[in-house]
């Protein structure tokens, strides 16, 4: 009969097997999910049995994981920032690279602070529910082109108790949004350039949405719309920040500079790449950033 420890390193071993990436932390998931344990158990009792419907409920999981369905959709939640967040096929798995958005926005917004948050493709809500979280004063509107991903989003903010601080809307980016409207703007666009889709891995390539990913021929197609329509919405003294891909810092800055808004900066993430695009709209008579 199986033991949780058991379980563990066979799962782990078939994982591994199979080139997912980080065996070992989705191996302890799996098992938990399928035994109803945690972590604590696993350590301080690692022999207790599987019965058989627990050991069968694993071997169901197992397998959708070694033929790379994400972790995030076999269970159904995946944590970011300090929350957790429902996650389907209908929205990107929320990464900590975007949490990098998170760092430079909570810093620059005091916690006592009252603003309005604009996020341009909510998606499952993770960016703009993680800002209400942690700003009570705070309250955003979240805008998607996808009524299944605006449906996560909804039900996530029920769970977090932020229903009252967030709208969402199914919209084209900004139409029908008013001037100025908004102290902060933050995106996480599809930014993948179209021809490098397939080289993706296959819990991208095959299960995330692809009008979440794709960014046109080269990557930048999103960003030509924010950085035409952000300027409009941002109130004078506004900020935006916006995810990138690695290698599109320059790019993307220079098309928010274009568009009037200069000086924006390259900030990276915790693996030392450039991960987000942030600047301010400059109110009359202002220089700098």
């Amino acid at each position: 009969m199986e033991t949780l420890v058991s379980a563990w390193t066979d799962a782990k071993r078939r994982l591994e097997k199979a080139g997912v990436d980080s065996p070992v932390i989705d191996a302890r998931l799996l098992v938990q999910a399928a035994a109803g344990a945690t972590r604590t158990d696993i350590i301080a009792d690692p022999r207790r049995p599987l019965s058989p419907d627990q050991a069968a409920d694993l071997e169901r999981l197992l397998g959708r994981r070694e033929r790379r369905e994400p972790i995030s959709h076999i269970l159904g939640v995946r944590g970011f920032w300090k929350i957790m967040l429902r996650v389907t096929p209908d929205v990107l798995t929320p990464r900590p690279e975007t949490e990098t958005i998170l760092d430079v926005v909570l810093a620059e917004f005091p916690e006592a602070a009252r603003f309005r948050v604009l996020d341009l493709g909510v998606g499952s809500g993770a960016i703009l529910l993680a800002i209400l979280a942690e700003r009570p004063g705070a309250v955003g509107l979240g805008v998607d082109v996808s009524e299944a991903a605006l449906a996560v989003a909804r039900e996530n903010a029920a769970n977090l108790g932020l229903a009252g601080r967030m709208s969402l809307m199914r919209g084209d980016w900004t139409a029908g949004l008013e001037d100025g409207g908004f102290d902060l703007v933050v995106s996480n666009p599809p930014y993948i350039r179209s021809g490098d889709l397939a080289t993706l891995e296959p819990e991208v390539r095959d299960h995330e949405p692809r009008l979440a990913l794709d960014g046109g021929p080269d990557g930048l197609d999103a960003y030509r719309r924010l950085a035409e329509e952000i300027p409009r919405v941002l109130r004078p003294g506004g900020r935006f920040a916006v995810e990138i891909g690695f290698d599109q810092g320059p790019a993307v800055a220079a098309l928010f500079a274009n568009a009037g808004l200069p000086g924006a900066r390259v900030v990276r993430d915790l693996g030392d790449r450039d991960r987000v695009v942030t600047g301010v709209k400059k109110t009359l008579g202002q220089t700098g950033v």
